[in-house]
């Protein structure tokens, strides 16, 4: 019904930036929530950023001052700008939004398939 489809990953040097992005498309009539979520190998899945429907925004700390997410509402994207990124922020990233589908009660999450970050010399 609703697909999250993530461009933007890829190799990066330690001190660099990169840009995700997530386009939802499908039967949407309300995106309550948006964030982004980030595994690295053995570790658990934790959020990174994200919107609540109020508008505000979360940040781990370990992200914080170096990452901003924001959002296009018109278009159904929500962004991810890494800067200063260190090797500690590999991991798959996913994409997360909280989607009422057309005809539906309640949110329901969505997710990307996963985008690889990696931040190695």
């Amino acid at each position: 019904q609703v697909q999250l489809v993530e461009s933007g990953g890829g190799l990066v040097q330690p001190g660099g930036s990169l840009r995700l992005s997530c386009a939802a498309s499908g039967s949407i009539f309300t995106i309550y929530g948006m964030g982004w979520y980030r595994q690295a190998p053995g570790k658990q899945r934790e959020l990174v950023a994200g919107f609540t429907s109020a508008g505000s925004t979360k940040y781990a700390d370990s992200v914080k001052g170096r990452f901003t997410i924001s959002r296009d509402n018109a278009k159904n994207m929500v962004y991810l700008q890494m800067n200063s990124l260190k090797p500690e922020d590999t991991a798959v990233y996913y994409c997360q939004m909280v989607v009422t589908v057309k005809g539906g009660f309640g949110g329901t999450d969505y997710w990307g398939q996963g985008t690889q970050v990696t931040v190695s010399l």
